[in-house]
């Protein structure tokens, strides 16, 4: 039987109520529910429920050790270190809170593949091998065939694992691109409210939500092995999205055992104009959702990026968290030293501006190993 498509489950759960019975559920949790939850690990839906609410702040430090055994129960006392790289800041979408968007004016680059290696040698040169390419949305500018030769570079100058995070494709199109050498696709559905996910995306190719709803399934049905999962924190209501992500988790590993599942924690602190989230989220909330998906997918990969601040990123090290970026710029050509803020626009601004050894020194100061590689990537792909 061909596997469902997340779009399927969306829609059931949406139409049955399921969905607003869940969050209705989130309003009357006890801290006796809590204590439940944390007697049983991988914890069930209700315990997710139960560990995302706010009476779980109650129990916070008894939460965040059981994350903290358990994370280094499944990946020892190490974090690993990405760095991001971006290729190209043209798009043709007009995403309301992204800097990239076609109406925002902003310096547009596309680095040329000499630029590419250049920017990438930097980055080997301070240690990096795993590297996510960045691009906006725009098949003039960032075609699939370009972004393969970019995979296909890092790769050659010595990146052992390359993953992307560009414009959504087709199953042929990253079936291309897992020839090319991707090892993982991240692709944020940035909100599962189908509302407000029109609404921030009013035009270009992204507005269609049920193709992105969906992509995770093409990447898995390509063969590429790993799929990174996420929203954007602040557009959709706190408690709705943090279901309806850990639901998208669990689709993924039942209909697509073979792959593997990460989970990242982007979250709006600043955006171009005067758009501001409808639903911020406070720290305390992103703590309990890191927490929360710790205890119910043990073996997935969390990341945190330098969207944060230092002081909650090294409160994370450990705590769930096991894979952060550090010395990022949201820029192309910024690394080689060519381009900075000055030069090409930047996606977003960077919160936590340490270099990679400041990051590396907090990392060591909680006890904890940093690791360059991911040995992950040992594992054979999917067929």
């Amino acid at each position: 039987m061909k596997p469902s498509s997340f779009y399927e489950t969306w829609v059931s759960l949406n139409d049955s109520g399921a969905l607003a019975k869940a969050v209705q559920k989130n309003e009357n949790v006890t801290l006796r529910d809590v204590d439940s939850a944390l007697l049983s690990v991988p914890v069930s839906s209700g315990g997710f429920l139960s560990l995302i609410s706010n009476v779980a702040d109650e129990r916070i430090g008894q939460i965040g050790q059981a994350a903290r055994d358990l994370t280094i129960q499944r990946f020892g006392r190490t974090v690993n270190l990405y760095i991001p790289l971006y290729l190209s800041n043209y798009c043709v979408n007009n995403c309301a809170y992204c800097w990239f968007g076609k109406e925002q004016d902003i310096e547009r680059k596309t680095l040329t593949l000499d630029e590419v290696e250049v920017e990438g040698r930097r980055l080997i040169s301070e240690g990096y091998r795993n590297v996510l390419l960045v691009a906006g949305e725009s098949k003039a500018e960032a075609p699939v065939s370009y972004i393969a030769e970019s995979v296909a570079l890092m790769k050659k100058i010595g990146f052992v694992f390359v993953g992307i995070e560009t414009q959504t494709f087709t199953v042929d199109e990253y079936k291309l691109l897992g020839a090319a050498g991707v090892d993982s696709v991240t692709v944020y559905q940035e909100t599962y409210d189908e509302k407000i996910y029109k609404r921030v995306h009013p035009s270009g190719p992204k507005k269609d939500f049920k193709w992105r709803l969906d992509t995770a399934d093409r990447v898995a049905q390509a063969g590429i092995r790993s799929i990174g999962l996420g929203v954007l924190l602040g557009l959709g209501d706190y408690r709705r999205d943090a279901v309806m992500l850990a639901t998208h988790v669990k689709h993924m590993q039942k209909q697509h055992w073979q792959n593997s599942v990460s989970i990242s924690f982007p979250r709006i602190h600043a955006a171009p104009g005067r758009f501001a989230p409808d639903n911020p989220v406070s720290d305390s909330q992103l703590v309990r959702l890191i927490l929360a998906m710790r205890l119910a997918f043990p073996d997935s990969i969390l990341t945190l990026s330098t969207r944060e601040s230092a002081k909650l990123r090294d409160r994370m090290f450990g705590l769930g968290i096991n894979q952060v970026s550090a010395g990022s710029k949201t820029s192309p050509g910024a690394y080689a030293g060519e381009r900075g803020k000055e030069g090409a626009g930047e996606q977003f601004p960077v919160s936590d501006a340490r270099t990679p050894a400041e990051v590396v020194e907090a990392i060591r100061k909680k006890g904890l190993e940093w690791v360059w590689k991911d040995w992950d990537t040992n594992l054979k792909p999917v067929s």
